[in-house]
């Protein structure tokens, strides 16, 4: 990628971009969620860009932001041999555009991002929970998701079943210890 692929993005998509840098060789667009689709749209049929993979598309959450989703999408051009990510950020109410009409690859990964972390994905063809049981709640990939779960499941042997109980948490958020273990404690 070069500064003029960037120049062409920027005089391009002006309307559409709010943010374009550029690191390690890969370009990252910011997207308003409303211009997210037509974004992706130009940035796989247009001559000059044609990104036609969808390499995957994944969530960051930042439960302190007030648009607390980065919602990031990657995408493969073969012909040029480069990659370009676009992301927008949404909060856990806002429904985003579904791409599955654009790359078929689409559909598992939004699939994944509405059941890890609770963003809903609009007019796709089955948003249904992937890597969740059924009944499942909650969303565990969101930072307030406590890391034990809300229930525990366990074979009885006395009934010969599996049950699900629900479970006391002594805590309601997790928290973070950001201090290396390989460093010694001052």
């Amino acid at each position: 990628m070069n500064q003029n692929f960037i120049k062409f993005l920027e005089d391009t998509l002006s309307n559409h971009i709010k943010k374009i840098t550029h690191f390690r060789d890969e370009i990252i667009i910011e997207v308003h969620v409303s211009d997210l689709k037509s974004t992706i749209l130009f940035l796989k049929d247009h001559e000059n860009c044609l990104f036609k993979v969808l390499i995957d598309i994944f969530a960051v959450d930042y439960p302190s932001k007030e648009n607390r989703f980065e919602l990031i999408y990657c995408l493969l051009s073969t012909k040029y041999n480069s990659r370009i990510k676009v992301k927008t950020f949404v909060d856990e109410f806002t429904p985003v555009e579904s791409i599955v009409d654009l790359y078929q690859a689409a559909n598992w990964l939004e699939r994944e991002v509405w059941d890890m972390n609770g963003i809903y994905i609009e007019q796709h063809p089955d948003l249904r929970r992937i890597l969740t049981d059924y009944g499942f709640e909650g969303y565990p990939l969101r930072k307030d998701f406590p890391l034990s779960g809300y229930t525990e499941v366990r074979y009885d042997d006395s009934q010969k079943r599996v049950i699900s109980e629900p479970l006391e948490l002594s805590q309601e958020f997790r928290v973070f210890n950001f201090n290396s273990p390989w460093e010694p404690k001052v």
